[in-house]
């Protein structure tokens, strides 16, 4: 059986994301988490079902581009005058939506590990003409981001995608200002997978294979000291997952709406 290294899989992520950038066509627009689309989001998931906002104003560089399993800019509850952080940023979507919200006095910083896709969001940023957002290369297990700095912290279908998801969910926590909050679309399962279906690097890649246990994702978030912490399968919303526990047979794949809050007071 292979055993997939961190590294592995970054690489093998940064290059089938690469080529996505590169190869993207309006007339073969992007699917939300690659070929696995049928199964990593909610049935009947397509870009026009993601979003509750108005999205109209982007150029379909933008929202063909979207990567996406959920709508973490509506989960999130933006102001005027924040400072939002998008973890695998991708060609802006989620970015621009947010610079929108935050206004002028605001500001959005995007970061992704992959090169092409950096390349692809600065040019789209000069098609939606916004000044208040920024692109960054970086792993989002070590953010190029300064400590305390950010109000938000968005993300959509990227997380399950980090080998280490603790230290993801540590440098959210360290650059996050105190009080400031996480506002995630992403895959997640109830039950385990088994090791030989997690070392399926084409699944890994599609954001299943790398998907974790509600309650070890749970587990992760609070490690890093969040508190409020919430998730709930967009396509119940109604019930609250965060304190559940493992299925004892099988693995549902399911896309969350996951928040969680940096307490004012950090012990």
């Amino acid at each position: 059986m292979t055993t997939l290294t961190p590294d592995k899989i970054h690489e093998e992520v940064k290059a089938r994301y690469g080529r996505i950038a590169e190869e993207f066509q309006l007339e073969t627009a992007a699917a939300c988490c690659g070929d696995e689309a049928d199964t990593c989001c909610s049935e009947g998931d397509m870009f026009s079902d993601l979003y509750q906002a108005d999205t109209s104003w982007l150029p379909e560089d933008v929202t063909g581009l979207s990567l996406g399993c959920g709508d973490p800019i509506t989960l999130a509850n933006l102001a005027e005058g924040l400072t939002v952080l998008d973890l695998g940023s991708g060609g802006g979507i989620d970015c621009f939506m947010a610079a929108r919200q935050v206004g002028p006095t605001g500001h959005v910083i995007g970061v992704d590990m992959t090169p092409s896709m950096i390349e692809k969001a600065n040019r789209n940023k000069a098609k939606v003409g916004l000044d208040n957002v920024e692109f960054r290369l970086g792993q989002i297990e070590a953010m190029p981001v300064d400590s305390d700095s950010v109000d938000v912290i968005v993300s959509n279908c990227v997380i399950n995608l980090a080998p280490d998801k603790t230290a993801v969910f540590r440098e959210a926590f360290r650059v996050l200002k105190p009080g400031g909050r996480l506002a995630v679309s992403d895959i997640v399962t109830q039950g385990r997978f088994t090791p030989k279906q997690q070392a399926d690097m084409a699944s890994w890649t599609g954001c299943i294979a790398g998907a974790e246990d509600v309650a070890d994702y749970v587990a992760g978030i609070r490690a890093a000291g969040f508190s409020d912490i919430s998730v709930r399968d967009k396509a119940a919303p109604e019930v609250e997952l965060a304190g559940s526990l493992s299925l004892d047979e099988g693995v549902r794949v399911l896309s969350a709406r996951v928040t969680a809050v940096k307490p004012e007071v950090v012990s």
